[in-house]
């Protein structure tokens, strides 16, 4: 007999969508969308609804601890006890403390599931305890778009995603919506229904460029150019609000007198798209009240994306679209939750003067034989590094050194576990309770188990309260129960929470992020949160931290001459679901037909995709929906699908963006071959 349990979607993506869940024999059968969440309100992505039930009961589960009986990234394991797991693990770190001290160790993760507690919580508690290395992981992709956002608006909410529907203009920018933001898709239909325009900014005609009104084909890395052209346009036009500038924006003359360097005619040579399209935009923007800008996840990660975010974030100030349901900028959504990271996570445990590390620069300090102390201990959990890491190669070399000790905590026999000395069966988030805010919608949700953990995983939680018992912690922080961790990780008395302690959200409703009973409106019920309580176009913060108060830009410099964008697809939102059967195919490689035939190549033909760091086999896709000079694979592939063991990981450049030292995935400059 088969019952419907409620729960919720924690993958890397900004919807966090509510689920209902089918049962059968303590299986997970069928995964559906449900109307708990009313924003998300029944709809979810395929992947979550075909992919679910395998991730979770399929061949590449892991049940069991095991420790590693061959050469590192060959995949041979034998199954042992959690005693001897645990033990292994003890023995093996305590040698690396003893010999180079608890800086030499490091936790390697990112954002595997959502939940609070199964992201951070527990083990964050267990690594600063211990004196372990900190991780700096927003580098590797929100860390740009964080630092541009709060350096401009401070820690405050933007547009919530369902005033979408109110907006006469709605511009998506660099936002593949119908595959990785997809309930922004109902509130844009929403407002075209009511006469409202679409314009899509994107490297790539993507679907919801095919529904736009316009559609600005960019070069990957000019956004902050074309912002600024936009901002020349409407000073030409006379559509500056200059009452809200006045009261509300600082560095305005700054700002402008770095994007008059780019008028219309110069930016659109440099962003590849026609001068008439910037200048339609610009007019149709000033005459539209209220207009919306909803950016997606990616088109930051280049040498120039915290520019890019920055000017796109000024349009709003400078055009006074502030102030309205409906206006501004969908953003900032991880700020409306009443957040206690610090009762969380116990930061008050790190010993004075720890190091932090990128993540990006983990593969290249694991080889560096000069870093004092040396990474000679890695626990990688919640993140699947040799597929997501710039640097691919590099990282395969650093995880195969037999003198790095490596313990895994994973769901399923990923890639890089195939690297592990000791690997710790997780939970799915099917098998534990949490509590889910969200970093692209304004609904608070929780979530019970609705299944028993299979075979002998056990929730991050309890993994890493049994990993700090075993290294003697007996602090009261390590005996602290799942239900007073979620109590941990928000205020309860926050009117937010509306009268819930987070232990105790119903699992069948959503809580709205409120202000006065009302949705945010920034300049209405919410304001910035910077130093100087406005909008920062520029920013003296940022500036201190990053070398430039105000947006720049700087093009890339290479010999290869085709720009190489790995965006997420409906079938891969990050290599979650890499390793199941349905996700074995080799993503095809996107051409435009004129940069095919000037290399001779034809469609369906395998093709090498190499720069000085790698090459990747693929098949080729022509196709007139990318820009000429631009090709296209998605990401999350792993190196089962592969030919040659590299995936496009491989070929992402080593240098750091703008702000947050972050990742540059799009600034990969490639070239492209027939496969002999």
């Amino acid at each position: 007999m088969s019952v419907q349990k409620a729960s919720v979607c924690p993958l890397d993506c900004p919807d966090t969508c509510s689920l209902s869940v089918t049962v059968e024999h303590d299986q997970v059968t069928a995964v559906q969308g449900s109307d708990a969440n009313p924003l998300t309100r029944g709809a979810i992505c395929a992947k979550v609804a075909n992919y679910y039930p395998e991730f979770v009961h399929g061949a590449n589960r892991l049940r069991h601890p095991m420790k590693r009986v061959g050469p590192k990234g060959e995949s041979k394991f034998e199954r042992i006890s959690w005693d001897e797991a645990l033990d292994i693990i003890h023995h093996r770190v305590g040698d690396v403390i003893a010999r180079h001290g608890p800086q030499a160790v490091l936790p390697l993760n990112y954002a595997g599931p959502h939940g609070m507690l199964a992201g951070d919580s527990m083990s964050l508690r267990f690594f600063h305890r211990l004196g372990a290395s900190l991780l700096s992981r927003r580098p590797l992709c929100g860390g740009i778009r964080g630092e541009a956002y709060a350096g401009t608006f401070g820690a405050t909410p933007g547009t919530p995603l369902q005033q979408v529907s109110l907006a006469k203009l709605v511009i998506v920018w660099g936002n593949n919506a119908t595959a990785c933001n997809l309930h922004l898709m109902r509130h844009v239909n929403a407002a075209k229904r009511k006469g409202a325009k679409l314009v899509v900014i994107d490297p790539k005609r993507v679907k919801v460029a095919e529904q736009a009104h316009l559609h600005l084909a960019i070069r990957p890395g000019t956004d902050v150019v074309l912002a600024w052209a936009l901002a020349v346009e409407l000073e030409r036009l006379g559509g500056f609000d200059h009452a809200f500038i006045h009261n509300h924006v600082l560095g305005f003359e700054a700002f402008m007198a770095s994007a008059r360097e780019y008028p219309t005619d110069v930016a659109a040579g440099i962003c590849g798209v026609p001068a008439e399209d910037v200048r339609t935009l610009a007019r149709w923007y000033l005459e539209s009240t209220p207009a919306v800008i909803a950016w997606g996840n990616g088109l930051e990660r280049n040498q120039n994306g915290g520019s890019g975010l920055r000017a796109i974030a000024a349009l709003p100030a400078l055009a006074g679209k502030f102030g309205v349901p409906g206006g501004g900028l969908v953003g900032g959504a991880g700020n409306a939750f009443p957040k206690t990271p610090d009762r969380l996570a116990r930061p008050d445990l790190v010993p004075p003067g720890t190091r932090t590390i990128n993540i990006i620069d983990v593969g290249n300090l694991l080889l560096d034989g000069d870093l004092d102390p040396p990474l000679k201990a890695l626990f990688i959990y919640n993140h699947n590094p040799v597929i997501v890491h710039p640097g691919q190669n590099r990282m395969k070399q650093a995880l195969a050194r037999d003198d790095v000790f490596i313990a895994g905590i994973e769901v399923a026999m990923t890639d890089s576990m195939a690297y592990a000395d000791v690997i710790l069966p997780a939970c799915t988030h099917f098998e534990h309770a949490d509590v889910y805010p969200a970093y692209g919608q304004q609904y608070l949700q929780r979530a019970d188990a609705v299944i028993a953990p299979v075979g002998e995983s056990l929730p991050n939680t309890e993994i890493f309260r049994r990993l700090a018992a075993r290294f003697g912690f007996d602090d009261p922080a390590f005996r602290t129960s799942d239900t007073e961790l979620m109590d941990a990780a928000l205020d309860a008395a926050d009117p937010r929470m509306q009268g819930f302690r987070p232990s105790q959200i119903p699992t069948d409703r959503a809580l709205r992020m409120e202000y006065d009973g009302a949705e945010p409106v920034l300049f209405g019920n919410v304001m910035p949160r910077t130093p100087s309580g406005r909008i920062e176009l520029e920013s003296a913060a940022l500036g201190a931290r990053y070398g430039s108060p105000l947006p720049t830009f700087r093009p890339v410099v290479s010999a290869y001459p085709l720009t190489l964008i790995t965006p997420a697809s409906d079938r891969r939102t990050t290599s979650t679901f890499g390793g199941l059967a349905a996700n074995d195919a080799t993503p095809v490689l996107e051409m435009h037909p004129a940069d095919a035939e000037a290399r001779g190549l034809r469609d369906g033909a395998w093709v090498k995709v190499w720069n000085d760091r790698g090459e990747v086999h693929l098949p080729l896709g022509i196709t007139d929906a990318i820009r000429p000079g631009v090709v296209c694979s998605e990401k999350g592939a792993w190196f089962r699908t592969s030919r040659n063991g590299q995936t496009v990981s491989a070929l992402a450049p080593a240098h750091k963006a703008d702000l947050a030292e972050g990742a540059c995935y799009n600034d990969a400059r490639v070239e492209v071959a027939a496969l002999q």
